[in-house]
């Protein structure tokens, strides 16, 4: 670790190097003595002083009693010694020989009989020499600092690692002694991992900058550490230059948790200072450190706490000068830091202390106690724990937990200052969805003379109407999946006649994956494959193979709810088997066996809502009368259903990334753009969008008739959060960054700003809310921080949320709102062509470019498209917005879902006639499937 020191970042530990101390045992001290709390410390109950002359600390508490490990440099020493302490008594002893320069020790779990060391010793006995300043303030790497084991007593010194440059700044694993340290082998101050004796060694951090410092949380599963991210231009140049000097300049550290294996890192501080020493707290998620944040002179440096999700940042020490170096002991009782808050004056000591611990905030994660001002880590997290909470259920279409997520919203854009933009000036725009289905009377099950009874049957959500006579056919578990070799239609004469299908896959190797299991065994798919086989009507039923033993009992019928805009092409339904084993048995005997299906659905529609304020611009002189909206979904799936990954569990998906951290991010950018309307010549709508999670029909719905008298041709720009919740590696992705010619260059800046990596690219099409507006006419953005192992799952939870990072997003799309809207232009629309293909990779999804609308006119047959993509295969075939297409090659198009199976099955370079009606009329068109970029 490296030491800042009196608030004036004077390095004294973890890269200098102490002389022979004038006494073996230490220089004498006094016992240890109490030491009043200065205002404002309320976590201490009691405060002592330890060490009381020279420069004292970074503290380390030892596994099995009451004994830390600390560096020391007296007066007439060159550099610091490593040294026991007793923390009852304040007796010292030494540990390293006195040779070379030492830092940062540690002891080994569970009985402290070894510690942990960096020296230069083997390099030379006196210390190394100090950096030339001239420079500015930086830090020496000395190369030939080396992490080094001895015993408790300082005997039997070896090293543990021998690569050529600087290795130091080692902490060790409570649990299992593992190490994680700091070294410059692969050209870059980088985190390693290494085993108790040095082996196994694994790099965990990538990225240019200075990444040290890094301590284990208490049960090794994180680590924590302050790391540098210097931008890539002359920032990186001068860093890179020192470093090749053997020196590093410490003025601005930020501080990262990551995974023990270095995954999942996430920035947990954007404080633009000196943040360094982060130390786990015992028992919340929740991390000491000390930083000259709030410092204008970046003299005085305290100690802060921090939740590890940015939230809840507090000042833990308010005494003048230096406190740093926090770190609990094993209980978590009691709290070791370094301090000059004793020093008498014209001195320049920094010395030991041990506070009692009280603490104030409870043990819910993300808990804090609310500061006078919330910072936009708190504003943001406390919007997305009220839309992910249990009580909203999800946020279903036509769920009570909805309809609250919709008041809530409403109060919060009155809170902010913004106007309706809504309906006869309300905050709501109505638009209908169908919200529940019932089998009508008339639906019915025949098979085999035998008719099937309310409760033994039931129709699915993508049934279509309609009634089937004819004969049945069992067709396996009605899979066709050459590319592992199934084809349960082959040898079968299905056309004209009604199919019964096995529910789920085989339980054989082939269908182990979860992809297979999902793909195959979707229901959807089974009648989409049992159409292109020629069959009338489709019935499925959970029925084992004869002499299966082991099958599980039967599941029950799937719920009849609405499933998608658009229907499948023929009556579904599934069947329980109870009473239909003789029937089905002859079935499976090939004998005959004929009846009917009878299928009639009504529809229920219900309004939902948009809800949309408008922050009007202040120049009013210069004012445009065109508008900037940003956007964020606010439903999500309810309890599940189709669209959920975890299928079997009926409970609230909370949806806190998808997209509860979209709307706080968007509720967080109208707060910042409300303060600076000066800035504004265009309005900027804030629209909350519901049913995206069933085919972005608010949005959709936005477009065709937008608010408070906008029209499309108005609407300059569109940014949209979704998803922006799991900031990693403080990287974010923008998306349709190639859709106006101007993104690249305003993203620039309003990402540096944020201090945030951006990563810009593709067109303005995707399976979300801005996909409507870029069909449109309107060049868009979408803000996405990438997809997670929660994803549609009830998993998806408020505690998982990167606050900080979420903030800094919320910071970047007001900075680029602002700009789009204070521009004396629009942005440029561009219509983007379609992706190049990306190599010799083998893949049998095939694309067209075709772009469709999820919220057709209501009786649409077929697929109306809101675009296609330029030079893609339907652009050059013809194809063109505003077709309706309903038949690729052999296969029948009546829906979204019938498209992407079509594709599925389609392979790249084939050429098959497209038909599509465009005005009323038949138009046939010769289309060449393409490569599929969206893997």
């Amino acid at each position: 670790m490296k030491r800042f020191s009196l608030g004036l970042l004077v390095l004294v530990g973890c890269a200098h190097a102490p002389p022979v101390p004038s006494s073996p045992s230490g220089p004498a001290v006094p016992p240890p003595r109490g030491v009043e709390p200065h205002a404002g410390e309320t976590h201490w109950k009691a405060l002592r002083q330890l060490t009381f002359e020279g420069e004292n600390a970074e503290a380390y508490w030892a596994f099995s009693g009451p004994a830390l490990t600390f560096q020391a440099r007296h007066e007439g020493q060159g550099c610091d010694r490593i040294y026991w302490l007793d923390a009852l008594t304040g007796a010292t002893r030494p540990i390293s020989s006195g040779e070379g320069a030492t830092t940062c020790a540690y002891s080994f779990p569970p009985d402290d009989k070894e510690v942990l060391y960096a020296s230069t010793h083997e390099g030379g006995k006196a210390c190394p020499p100090k950096p030339d300043m001239s420079l500015g303030y930086v830090w020496p790497l000395y190369d030939t600092y080396d992490i080094y084991k001895a015993n408790a007593d300082g005997t039997n010194v070896r090293p543990l690692t021998r690569e050529k440059g600087y290795d130091a700044e080692a902490t060790v694993c409570p649990k299992d002694g593992a190490i994680v340290f700091t070294s410059v082998r692969d050209g870059d101050l980088e985190l390693y991992r290494m085993d108790a004796d040095g082996q196994n060694v694994k790099r965990l951090t990538h990225t240019p900058g200075y990444d040290g410092g890094a301590f284990f949380s208490p049960d090794c599963s994180k680590i924590v550490w302050r790391a540098s991210r210097p931008a890539p231009g002359k920032e990186l140049e001068d860093y890179q230059s020192l470093l090749a000097q053997g020196l590093v300049r410490p003025t601005k550290l930020e501080l990262y948790v990551a995974d023990a294996d270095g995954t999942n890192a996430t920035q947990v501080t954007y404080l633009n200072a000196a943040s360094f020493a982060p130390a786990w707290h015992p028992t919340l998620p929740r991390l000491l450190f000390s930083t000259n944040h709030g410092d204008p002179k970046g003299r005085e440096f305290d100690i802060w706490a921090v939740n590890v999700d940015g939230s809840g940042l507090e000042r833990i020490t308010t005494a003048p000068g230096f406190d740093g170096f926090p770190l609990f002991s094993p209980d978590g009782k009691q709290l070791a830091f370094s301090s000059n808050r004793a020093t008498a004056a014209g001195r320049h000591d920094t010395n030991v202390f041990i506070a009692e611990w009280q603490e104030t905030r409870t043990r819910e994660p993300g808990v804090a106690a609310a500061p006078s001002e919330p910072r936009p880590p708190d504003r943001v997290l406390e919007d997305v724990r009220f839309l992910a909470a249990p009580e909203q259920g999800g946020r279903g279409i036509d769920t009570p937990g909805l309809e609250q997520a919709a008041a809530w919203l409403e109060r919060r854009f009155t809170a902010l200052g913004l106007e309706p933009a809504g309906d006869a000036g309300s905050f709501r725009q109505r638009f209908p969805v169908v919200t529940a289905l019932q089998a009508a009377p008339g639906t019915a099950l025949e098979l085999g003379g035998v008719r099937a009874q309310e409760g033994a049957f039931l129709p699915l959500g993508f049934s279509a109407d309609g009634e089937v006579k004819g004969d049945f056919v069992l067709a396996g578990h009605g899979i066709r999946a050459k590319e592992l070799g199934v084809d349960d239609y082959a040898g079968l004469a299905v056309k004209g006649k009604i199919v019964v299908v096995r529910r789920f896959v085989p339980d054989t190797p082939a269908f182990a994956p979860p992809d297979a299991q999902r793909r195959h065994g979707d229901l959807r798919h089974k009648a989409w494959v049992a159409k292109e086989a020629g069959a009338r009507a489709l019935v499925v039923v959970d029925w084992p193979l004869t002499g299966d033993k082991n099958a599980p009992a039967e599941a029950g019928l799937p719920a009849l709810k609405p499933e998608g805009a658009q229907d499948a092409g023929l009556p579904v339904v599934a069947l329980k088997r109870a009473g239909f084993e003789p029937v089905l048995e002859k079935l499976a005997r090939k004998q005959k066996v004929s009846g009917r299906v009878a299928v009639k659905l009504e529809r229920v529609l219900k309004d939902t809502w948009n809800v949309v304020a408008r922050l009007p611009a202040a120049q009013d002189g210069t004012r445009a009368s065109e508008a900037v909206v940003v956007g964020a979904h606010y439903d999500h799936l309810g309890e599940g259903g189709r669209g959920s990954l975890a299928p079997d569990r009926r409970e609230p998906h909370l949806g806190a990334d998808d997209n509860a951290s979209g709307v706080a991010g968007m509720l967080e950018a109208a707060r910042l753009l409300s303060g600076q309307r000066e800035r504004l010549r265009r309005d900027v709508y804030f629209a909350a969008f519901s049913g995206e999670e069933t085919g972005v029909l608010g949005s959709t719905a936005w477009t065709r008739t937008p608010t408070a008298g906008l029209a499309m041709k108005d609407v300059a720009a569109m940014l949209n959060l979704d998803m922006v919740g799991r900031l990693r590696d403080n990287h974010l992705t923008v998306l349709g960054a190639d859709s106006a010619g101007e993104w690249r260059e305003l993203l620039a800046p309003a990402c540096a700003k944020a201090r945030v990596r951006c990563d810009g690219s593709g067109d303005g099409y995707g399976p979300s809310d801005h996909t409507p507006f870029y069909a449109a006419g309107v060049p868009v953005l979408h803000f996405f921080t990438g997809t997670h192992n929660d994803y549609h799952k009830p998993s998806d939870s408020a505690d998982r949320i990167n606050a900080a990072g979420l903030a800094q997003v919320a910071l970047v799309v007001s900075e680029l709102a602002a700009e789009v809207s204070a521009r004396p232009g629009r942005v440029t629309y561009r219509s983007v062509p379609a992706p190049a293909p990306v190599g010799d990779a083998r893949s049998f999804n095939a694309s067209l470019g075709t772009v469709p609308d999820y919220a057709p006119p209501a009786g649409t047959r077929g697929v109306l498209l809101a675009g296609v993509r330029p030079g893609g295969g339907a652009d050059l075939g013809g194809l063109k917005r505003g077709d309706v297409l309903v038949r690729l090659g052999t296969h029948e198009v009546g829906s979204v879902e019938d498209l992407m199976y079509a594709l599925n099955a389609a392979r790249p370079g084939e050429t098959v006639t497209a038909v599509v009606l465009r005005e009323g009329a038949e138009v046939k068109l010769s289309v060449t499937y393409q490569e599929s970029k969206r893997r």
